[in-house]
């Protein structure tokens, strides 16, 4: 099986690198490819609601503002699942995962002729390096979230500095079970 890992946090040595290395290794010990990305290193605009909001994403299935966006979402169609680790943020996701999402979202709304991650597993790790809270919040984004492309929910997993020893292992079992699936 072919997981897409796709982390959102600026820095590189953090909770949420360690949960997608963490995630690759329970997805290669399963057998399956783990395709790593890091949307902090491509360049990833926010969406800019064109056509009061359902410009070509909604008439076509692609976003007309021009980055790295369509690539990305190009190469979403050829995985098999999902792994999404992004910090907390004000009890929400970052910055660099709300821009690709909103995006991702218009483009593959259940409306749509072709839907690219719908009936996909996904598991959702939200990494809270501070005290915790707003842990629940961004996992209940991410749900909405799938929900919306009628992804396939494998797992919502919150990790905190207070957990972080079984929940490193919790993600590691599910990137495999999700993997050998």
């Amino acid at each position: 099986m072919k997981v897409m890992i796709i982390t959102s946090s600026p820095n590189k040595d953090g909770l949420t690198e360690t949960c997608g290395r963490v995630a690759r290794q329970g997805v290669e010990a399963a057998k399956g490819e783990a395709v790593m990305v890091r949307l902090n290193d491509l360049n990833i605009a926010k969406c800019q609601a064109c056509d009061n909001g359902w410009g070509t994403c909604l008439k076509e299935h692609r976003c007309q503002v021009e980055d790295d966006f369509q690539n990305l979402h190009e190469s979403v169609g050829a995985v098999d699942a999902f792994i999404i680790i992004t910090p907390v943020y004000w009890g929400d996701l970052s910055e660099s995962a709300k821009a690709f999402f909103d995006r991702l979202r218009r483009c593959e709304a259940p409306n749509q002729s072709r839907n690219r991650l719908e009936g996909k597993p996904v598991i959702s790790v939200a990494a809270a390096g501070g005290s915790g809270r707003g842990t629940l919040t961004c996992l209940s984004s991410l749900e909405r979230l799938w929900t919306h492309v009628r992804a396939d929910i494998f797992d919502l997993l919150g990790i905190t500095r207070r957990n972080r020893d079984y929940m490193l292992e919790a993600i590691r079992s599910a990137a495999n079970q999700v993997a050998a699936s």
